[in-house]
């Protein structure tokens, strides 16, 4: 009940009038592929299951991916590669994303954002992460029995770490650095997993393969407590 509240709160958000008026303006200026298509145009709401104990974390959503779909990490190339790494790990009961009400189910495993409304040129302003901070910090309280939390891409790692040491948390020291691989354990217990983001940027020059993607979710699935 708590979380459906959260999502619901985040569903209805307008904090943010640049990011409001973007969402809506790729809604209503669509690619001509999309011309067709009911966007939702709205802030995401996380995605998966209530009692997971692998908290995903991502930047933002895509103004053509997530901002059509509403869901996210659905409707692009990006989802794609996650989605197929959470049905390879056992995670999800399919490996592909293509819209709400396709049947994707995800166990043990819950995704959100750093930021939950889609950014031109996916780039939230400073001011934007923090007026979306909120929602993670709640995100992060709700998923206390979370044992593995995976951050694709260093903004959402540093998004993370900020929040979890708004919630209390002593993170080691010296400060954990961003790299693909990289694994940290927190004074909460979690184990923080880094990934690089499947991104295009990244999947197409071959900075991130599929074997290095999956191995991520591999070894979440490996360090999970019975």
């Amino acid at each position: 009940k708590a979380l459906d509240e959260l999502n619901h709160r985040i569903i209805h958000c307008r904090r943010c009038p640049r990011l409001v008026r973007w969402r809506e303006a790729s809604a209503q200026n669509p690619p001509r592929r999309y011309l067709d298509h009911d966007y939702w145009a709205r802030p995401l709401p996380g995605f998966g299951d209530p009692k997971a104990r692998v908290l995903i974390v991502g930047l933002a959503p895509a103004a053509h991916g997530g901002n059509r779909t509403g869901r996210m990490f659905t409707g692009d190339r990006s989802g794609d590669w996650l989605y197929g790494a959470l049905h390879a790990a056992g995670f999800a009961n399919q490996p592909n994303s293509d819209q709400r009400g396709d049947g994707l189910q995800l166990k043990d495993c819950y995704i959100t954002a750093a930021v939950h409304c889609a950014p031109p040129a996916n780039k939230p302003s400073r001011i934007e992460f923090k007026r979306c901070r909120p929602y993670l910090l709640e995100e992060l309280t709700l998923f206390r029995q979370a044992q593995v939390v995976i951050a694709l891409g260093k903004i959402a790692f540093d998004s993370f770490l900020a929040a979890s040491q708004e919630n209390g948390a002593v993170l080691p020291q010296p400060r954990p650095k961003f790299g693909h691989g990289v694994a940290v354990y927190l004074s909460s217990g979690q184990l923080l997993l880094c990934s690089y983001h499947p991104s295009q940027q990244n999947t197409f020059t071959g900075k991130l393969t599929r074997p290095m993607f999956q191995s991520i979710f591999a070894r979440a699935r490996a360090v999970l407590r019975p």
